[in-house]
């Protein structure tokens, strides 16, 4: 056992009162030229959360002083909730009044109190650890001498006061950013000083600039990066295979990478052969990253530091520089490639059963045959193309074994238990000045779902090995549901008709399931989908392997794109290591017990990052692109409705208000019951799933607000 998780073990299990520093030396008999490093390792606990450390200087597990560490996840209304570090730990909700200071993302430690929230867990903000946001982007509003800065993100809900020494010659209505100087106490707003002017608000390009900034993504690499990997080949070396003699020769064995249109960084290629009239063999091919990415190098802790590439509508982020990313690590077509394959031999029964009967995973050595893309591989498999077909006649019977087994793996998930939610996505089409010209659907077609079965397929066979060899890994872990969020979410969907049974016994994620296939095709079906998935934690890394809730699997974990994400080039050391040598050392195991639960943290942190910077970006275009709009009729569907109002979507997936005081032809009564307005004197109701036609009456960019007025109601 790792000194780390020792220590941990003793303060949480044979410590019964709070230690100071020299008596934790003591408890472990640590001599003095080792202390220092001890020393250090408490300093690192305590940042981490997992160690808290009180006024008088004694030391303990957050437990034992009643506090939960986590992360801070804050509303536009100003209230908030803890995300534990413990996976296994509820949410824990925290009114405005009890932030204590804390802003969204901070890390922090919370103490319970007393809920007025039904059975639901509450608390206050003991103490923040560490502070994320250090810098704030915004527009400038000035005054005589000072100004405030009106944050752009929402979830930062204090304006930030701009004392007069601290403008720096910026003017009224210009984006600006802002470093804190004073962090926010009681009742007082935080203070910063203004370091960057990124110019109009209104100016093409500053509305991306300041997501960019706003979330602190990173720049350019830095030159220590691209100094080092000058000396990487773009070429496999050709004595790989005489080196590493474990390492397979696939360069035969025919395969594909399917990808999107524009996608440079192919991470996965995919093969299939019969073995048998009844066995399928799936080959997954991954990037071998880990190759090329060392422990301790400049590359590795510039990949630590971003954890994944961050894609928004006018530019990829990118995890590793191009010259890895769409170049040597890149599955490109007809070159020669490094990978990690997974392969899965599949006994089929009847026309949709299968079952696994064997898996292998190995160091290769790959040439992919072609590139295609979804739109290729759609046409192909559904016959629209016949010059398609003739094109990539060597790979056709291949495609099409692999819908098969795509739609057999498919049924078989969900019947399982995973979860399908049916949320629509939109591409955001850019003209040469960075302005949204059109918005266009993703589909999720047979092509789309092929591939995303294949990488589930993959990812599952690879923590369910790790997890057999109880050896320490990284997994992608979804923890189950809160009992009384779920007899919430009954309590909303039993207005429509629909009722989860025996949920006091806890829940399996096939009932939900089967409420998501109840609901597709009605009126009611975005509103249920959307107020499920809220209901639902987040999916996060962890070094404890809890299972995966909304896919229904016990074992888990990102492996297929170590390109653009760092926990899947983590899986992917860790595996090279076990199936080279079999096994992996005490040493070694101490120093990844040590090392993991710091990379799930960062890369948990980064990924909630990335996400909310790729729906920044798409919500402020999507606003834009209705700015020349203003006066112009449209049909859309009520998806929400509230006290203040209904909330419209139209065709093109923009949502838009219409507020209830504009609803001129009667007072109207909101039903929190029964979930619609209803008119006081008219009794017209408003109810989710009509369908309106309505008129684009007010978009504010800043606000990224869209107000629609009614028009008439149609159905």
């Amino acid at each position: 056992m790792s000194a780390r998780s020792e220590l941990l073990r003793k303060l949480r299990d044979d410590v019964h009162r709070p230690l100071s520093k020299q008596e934790i030396f003591q408890e472990f008999s640590i001599p003095k030229d080792q202390q220092k490093i001890f020393a250090d390792l408490l300093k690192e606990l305590i940042k981490s959360g997992h160690i808290f450390k009180n006024s008088k200087g004694l030391y303990g597990v957050p437990e034992k002083f009643n506090l939960i560490g986590g992360r801070i996840e804050k509303t536009a209304s100003g209230n908030a909730f803890l995300i534990p570090d413990d996976p296994e730990k509820d949410d824990i909700y925290i009114a405005a009044a009890n932030m204590n200071g804390a802003m969204h993302n901070d890390k922090v430690f919370v103490r319970l109190i007393r809920s007025g929230r039904g059975k639901s867990q509450a608390g206050e903000v003991a103490e923040i650890i560490e502070r994320v946001n250090q810098k704030i982007v915004g527009n400038l509003e000035k005054f005589k001498n000072y100004g405030f800065l009106i944050p752009d993100n929402k979830r930062i809900c204090n304006d930030i006061f701009i004392p007069p020494d601290a403008l720096n010659k910026a003017h009224n209505g210009q984006k600006v950013v802002a470093k804190i100087t004073r962090w926010p106490e009681g009742n007082r707003n935080p203070e910063g000083k203004i370091i960057e002017i990124l110019g109009d608000k209104d100016e093409p390009g500053v509305d991306i600039e300041a997501i960019i900034r706003q979330l602190d993504l990173p720049g350019d690499f830095p030159e220590a990066v691209l100094k080092e990997i000058k000396h990487i080949s773009d070429t496999v070396d050709p004595e790989v295979l005489e080196n590493e003699s474990e390492r397979l020769d696939l360069r035969d064995l025919k395969l594909v990478t399917i990808d999107g249109a524009d996608a440079k960084d192919l991470d996965d290629a995919v093969s299939i052969e019969k073995i048998e009239s009844d066995v399928y063999r799936l080959g997954v091919h991954i990037a071998d990253v880990s190759h090329y990415v060392r422990p301790g190098s400049e590359l590795n802790e510039e990949a630590f530091s971003r954890a994944t590439s961050i894609y928004l509508v006018d530019r990829v982020i990118p995890m590793l520089p191009r010259k890895l990313s769409n170049g040597i690590c890149s599955l490109n077509p007809a070159v020669e490639r490094l990978t990690m394959s997974v392969f899965i031999d599949y006994k089929l029964y009847g026309k949709s059963g299968i079952e696994i009967i064997d898996h292998k995973i190995a160091k290769s050595l790959i040439k992919s045959n072609h590139r295609l893309t979804y739109d290729q591989v759609q046409q192909i498999l559904t016959g629209k193309s016949a010059e398609l077909k003739d094109k990539y006649s060597d790979f056709v019977e291949e495609l099409e074994m692999m819908n098969d087994l795509r739609s057999r793996l498919r049924k078989n998930r969900f019947e399982e238990g995973s979860m399908d939610f049916n949320f629509t996505e939109v591409k955001v089409k850019l003209d040469q000045d960075g302005r949204p010209v059109d918005l266009v659907k993703r589909e999720h077609r047979e092509a789309e779902q092929l591939i995303e079965e294949f990488m589930i397929a993959a990812n599952r066979v690879v923590a369910a090995e790790m997890a057999w060899r109880e050896l320490p890994f990284i997994y992608r872990v979804h923890e189950s549901p809160d009992l009384d969020r779920m007899q919430q979410f009954n309590e909303f969907i039993h207005n429509f008709g629909y009722s989860l049974k025996g949920i006091k016994n806890g829940i399996h994620p096939r009932s939900l399931q089967k409420i998501l296939e109840s609901v597709r095709g009605t009126k009611e079906e975005k509103i249920i989908e959307t107020v499920l998935l809220r209901s639902l934690k987040k999916a996060v890394y962890s070094e404890k392997n809890i299972g995966h809730f909304g896919l229904g699997i016990t074992h888990y974990t990102h492996f297929t794109s170590p390109i653009r994400r760092y926990p899947d080039l983590i899986a992917h050391r860790i595996i090279k290591e076990t199936v080279t040598r079999g096994y992996l050392s005490e040493q070694r195991q101490e120093e990844l017990e040590n090392l993991l639960p710091k990379i799930a943290d960062q890369c948990s942190l980064q990924e909630r990052r990335a996400m909310e910077a790729e729906r920044d970006s798409v919500d402020l275009k999507k606003i834009e692109f209705m700015e020349d709009k203003v006066d112009q009729e449209f049909t859309g569907i009520i998806s929400g409705i509230t006290g203040f109002g209904i909330f419209v979507e139209l065709e093109n997936t923009v949502e838009g208000l219409i507020h209830i005081k504009n609803l001129k032809d009667d007072y109207y009564l909101y039903d929190q019951e029964k979930y619609h307005l209803i008119g006081e004197r008219t009794k017209k109701i408003f109810r989710i799933g009509d369908e309106l036609k309505v008129k684009v009456a007010r978009v504010n960019r800043d606000k990224r607000e869209l107000d629609f007025s009614l028009v008439e109601k149609l159905s």
